[in-house]
């Protein structure tokens, strides 16, 4: 069986793929926002529920990521066959549902399940994303395209910071509220409820795409596509699995250090400096925008320019040197003795840690065929959610509560976080370039 290669002019034009994109990427920055709100909820919640650091690590991490991981693969299958489309369409709302649903949790077991399900929901996203992604671009683009696509993680993230910190300064001043059916709640609450309402809008945005051709099917000697079982689709990962894991794993140290800061940075901020939950998210809000986002653009450039120089490695590469960076940086933010100058620093460190994200994405898409892109990528989030969206922020909680003691020392606990979280991309990334290349020249070979 060999992959199909189709002609340019059986793709969308590119201004109706940046189209794609663009709204992909609302998806996207809404589903950061969504769970990135409770980072600046902490103080509440901790008063509210009367839970630890421990178990806030839990909420922001285990609970997301558990349903999260778990339904990726199914998802993933699902994409390959039906409408990615409509599985995107029908995730946002779900996820937006469950988003609204913890303004009523009375309890910690209840919050973690709210959780629970908005990772249920956020689980659709990017499985059909990459792959729908994948039909509306050449592969020497599909790198910046996929960066912009992940932008949404520091847009929803910075967004969630700024405005989520005004509103929270705002709505904490009011008294006790009364919402229809749930009733009398603390006015932190509402917050849930201003991040879970645009789901709808969004998920009508969606329906206005339609589906691409899927390019890049295996084929039988006929020239027919065909549909592969399970066992097939193992068979296809298990050619390739050094380079899986490599990706899947480095993303994961990428993804621990990315939702570490984004668990745990306001809470420093607001404990250490005593800023309010507007101030902490205005300034942090502005550099994770504008930082993460510049590194996002970068990395996918630098993966598109070295693909066209012939580095078939290029997304390892782009992975590899910013894991190196973002080390360095984040060791030397645990000498900074004021906010500024702990901002001045953390941004170049931002910068460094969004780079290979985008790349990353891009990288498995380029060595599988079509009918695996959606469960492949399933995978690569099973394991980069299990292991860093799981660790990120349980890890800076753990040792503030176990081995420094001290809720002080959240910062920190937060670096040292950080730098593991690049030496382990450093490695991991590198570990695969000569597999990877092998990989990618069998699914594309030279014309």
């Amino acid at each position: 069986m060999t992959p199909t290669a189709p002609s340019p002019a059986a793709r969308p034009s590119l201004v109706y793929a940046w189209w794609v994109v663009l709204v992909l990427m609302v998806c996207y920055t809404l589903s950061f926002i969504d769970r990135q709100i409770l980072s600046l909820l902490v103080r509440p919640i901790k008063s509210d529920l009367h839970v630890s650091d421990t178990q806030i690590g839990l909420l922001q991490g285990l609970a997301f990521a558990v349903f999260y991981t778990l339904w990726g693969i199914p998802i993933g299958r699902i994409a390959d066959r039906h409408s990615r489309r409509n599985l995107i369409s029908a995730g946002v709302l779900l996820w937006s549902v469950f988003t609204a649903s913890c303004s009523a949790a009375g309890s910690f077991a209840t919050l973690f399940l709210a959780r629970m399900g908005v990772g249920v929901g956020e689980a659709t996203l990017s499985p059909a994303a990459f792959s729908l992604i994948s039909d509306c671009f050449p592969r020497e683009r599909l790198g910046r395209a996929l960066s912009v696509y992940s932008m949404g993680v520091y847009l929803g993230s910075g967004l969630a910071l700024i405005v989520g910190g005004v509103v929270i300064d705002i709505v904490t001043k009011w008294p006790a509220m009364h919402v229809p059916v749930i009733g009398l709640i603390a006015p932190w609450r509402f917050t849930f409820f201003v991040v879970g309402a645009p789901g709808v809008v969004v998920a009508l945005l969606v329906s206005t795409l339609r589906e691409p051709l899927r390019h890049g099917l295996l084929q039988n000697a006929g020239g027919q596509a065909v549909r592969l079982g399970a066992a097939e689709v193992v068979a296809e990962i298990r050619q390739r699995w050094r380079s899986v894991a490599a990706v899947a794993f480095g993303t994961a140290g990428q993804a621990m250090g990315t939702y570490g800061f984004m668990a745990w940075a306001p809470t420093f901020f607001l404990r250490v400096y005593g800023w309010t939950p507007g101030q902490t998210g205005r300034a942090l809000g502005a550099v994770v925008l504008v930082a993460g986002m510049a590194g996002m653009y970068v990395g996918g450039y630098l993966c598109d320019r070295w693909q066209q120089a012939g580095i078939r490695e290029a997304p390892l590469k782009v992975g590899s040197l910013a894991g190196v960076a973002t080390a360095v940086v984040f060791a030397a933010a645990l000498f900074a003795s004021t906010p500024f100058m702990t901002l001045l620093i953390i941004a170049p460190g931002l910068f460094f840690l969004a780079m290979p994200l985008g790349p990353s994405f891009a990288s498995l898409q380029l060595i599988f065929p079509n009918q695996v892109r959606g469960q492949v990528s399933a995978l690569f989030i099973f394991i980069n959610s299990l292991c860093g969206l799981t660790l990120g922020p349980l890890l800076p909680g753990a040792l503030n509560d176990y081995v420094f003691k001290s809720e002080k020392m959240v910062g920190v606990s937060l670096l040292l976080t950080m730098v593991v979280a690049g030496i382990a991309m450093a490695a991991l990334y590198g570990s695969a370039y000569g597999p990877y290349r092998r990989d990618h020249a069998r699914m594309n070979p030279p014309v």
